[in-house]
């Protein structure tokens, strides 16, 4: 897909905490150094290791060409979510405003919970390209909805719990 924007502030906005969180998860954290953290949290409010793409490692990177870090299924897929795959993001300049952004996803197991993450993540990563190319017309997103019905699910979560 092709976002309007020039490659180094795409660039900047996949390999930064602050940049990832204008459009994929509402807290992540990013380092830019092989083996560093490429930790996304589509649940900051969770238990460690429950948050997201807790616990993955950024593999390899060429600046404003590449980023290539490691993946695992959701939290919801535990037999797949100990193992790791691999995405790679290319960024290729079209223009002074204009990156294509290519991403592929591989290292699929064989399974049903394999089946489950390969279909989870075909309806997420074009949802998480879209937030791309629309953080980019239209502005960051705005997680401030999103953690308020994550806050109301987690007190209805440790409510439920505690029997009240």
């Amino acid at each position: 897909m092709v976002v309007k924007a020039p490659v180094a502030r795409v660039w900047t906005a996949w390999t930064t905490t602050e940049g990832i969180k204008t459009f994929f998860p509402p807290d992540a954290r990013i380092e830019l150094w092989v083996d560093g953290p490429f930790e996304v949290y589509i649940n900051p409010l969770a238990e460690p290791g429950a948050k997201g793409a807790d616990d993955m490692r950024m593999l390899a990177f060429q600046e404003n060409k590449m980023l290539a870090f490691t993946g695992n299924a959701p939290p919801h897929l535990p037999e797949v979510r100990q193992h790791r795959t691999h995405v790679v993001v290319r960024f290729t300049e079209l223009s002074g405003d204009q990156t294509r952004v290519e991403l592929h996803h591989d290292g699929w197991g064989e399974g049903a919970e394999w089946d489950l993450a390969f279909k989870y993540f075909s309806g997420a990563w074009p949802k998480v390209l879209g937030n791309l190319q629309k953080r980019f017309a239209e502005g960051p997103v705005d997680w401030s909805e999103w953690m308020t019905r994550l806050r109301k699910y987690t007190e209805q979560g440790k409510a439920k719990k505690s029997g009240s």
